[in-house]
């Protein structure tokens, strides 16, 4: 739901995999040191607890989006959020003395980067909620990465399709006829609202894709990347927003609250969480934080808006996320012999943020 450039993820951005989906930005390997004297410095928070939290904020995320609806427009959503999103990020930035990158090209290709990862993917999403409740929006979030497996294969060379993984992504799209409800002739769907949903899925592994081929070895660190890029989202919202919206009458509390949280927790905080994930416990434990996402998002549009819930969509939705895992899943092979040099690692985001 935000989106984070990570020097091997990427794919989600950073999302990302290198065929799989993202987890999020991973930092540059450091320069060599001496060894520390001194015990290394643990996260005051065990990266299990960090873990649950991320998950929380993204599930929640639906939710937040379908409550900041009632009081603004869509476009005026997504702009909140960017906003906020880029205010935390940005005074972590200052803190940590973070420089901007300074190529003109980086800046381009962020700007395309943060269109499809942030500005586009928020919009629909926003726009989605109009009509459709939170529980399915997030369950569509969860079909992000069967559409990066299906478009790694024909746009990055050197993912090569497996039997193990063309059969998750059938599973996985079996799963989503299963919660559109496909045998009973899609009745009662609101066709607009999900197929906007759907391609906000879609959009995330077009923008990793993008972004593994183009700022892999950019020399900027993946926190400047990452605030650059949510600054361009903003800017960007900025100029579409008066055009296809009005200013808003007034600002009821609970939808601004809402929108103020959805950025500052859910595409500002989230991101800073799974940077750490990510350097702690690797983008593969990272990652599965989407898998908790849909789950999340299903319990809190049942228990707290009251959403309805046919046995179609929880069972399509593990039928999904099965589909996901097992597209993500690689055969165990025996240890290669170490590389004369180390392998170039890529630019990859976090996972689908909603």
């Amino acid at each position: 739901m935000g989106f984070a450039i990570v020097d091997l993820m990427s794919a989600p951005p950073a999302p990302g995999p290198t065929t799989e989906p993202p987890a999020a930005p991973a930092a540059p390997a450091p320069a060599q040191t001496a060894a520390p004297t001194g015990p290394v410095p643990r996260p005051a928070l065990d990266w299990r607890l960090r873990f649950a939290a991320l998950s929380l904020i993204w599930g929640f995320s639906f939710l937040l989006i379908k409550v900041g609806t009632d009081g603004y427009a869509p476009f005026q959503v997504t702009f909140g959020r960017l906003l906020s999103g880029t205010a935390v990020l940005a005074v972590v930035m200052v803190v940590k003395r973070e420089r901007l990158p300074r190529s003109a090209r980086t800046w381009g290709h962020l700007a395309v980067a943060a269109f499809f990862l942030n500005a586009l993917p928020f919009s629909l999403f926003a726009y989605a909620e109009l009509s459709i409740p939170s529980t399915l929006a997030g369950i569509c979030n969860a079909t992000s990465p069967l559409w990066g497996m299906a478009l790694s294969l024909v746009a990055l060379s050197e993912d090569r399709p497996t039997r193990r993984r063309v059969a998750g992504l059938g599973l996985g799209f079996l799963g989503v006829l299963t919660v559109l409800g496909a045998w009973q002739g899609f009745s009662g769907l609101d066709f607009s609202g999900t197929a906007m949903a759907l391609l906000a899925s879609l959009s995330y592994p077009v923008g990793w894709i993008y972004v593994r081929r183009t700022l892999a070895g950019s020399g900027a660190s993946t926190l400047a990347l990452t605030g650059s890029q949510l600054f361009l989202g903003t800017a960007q919202l900025a100029l579409v927003t008066p055009l296809f919206s009005s200013a808003p009458g007034g600002f009821p509390l609970l939808p601004t609250l809402a929108v103020v949280a959805l950025g500052a927790l859910g595409t500002g905080v989230a991101v800073l969480l799974q940077y750490g994930l990510v350097n702690e416990v690797g983008p593969t434990t990272a990652q599965m934080v989407t898998y908790f996402i849909p789950v999340i998002a299903t319990a809190a549009g049942v228990a707290v808006l009251g959403e309805q819930l046919s046995w179609n969509t929880p069972v399509g939705a593990l039928v999904v996320l099965a589909g996901a895992a097992l597209t993500q899943s690689r055969r165990r092979s025996a240890p290669a012999a170490p590389a004369a040099a180390p392998p170039r690692r890529s630019v990859t985001g976090s996972p689908p943020q909603p």
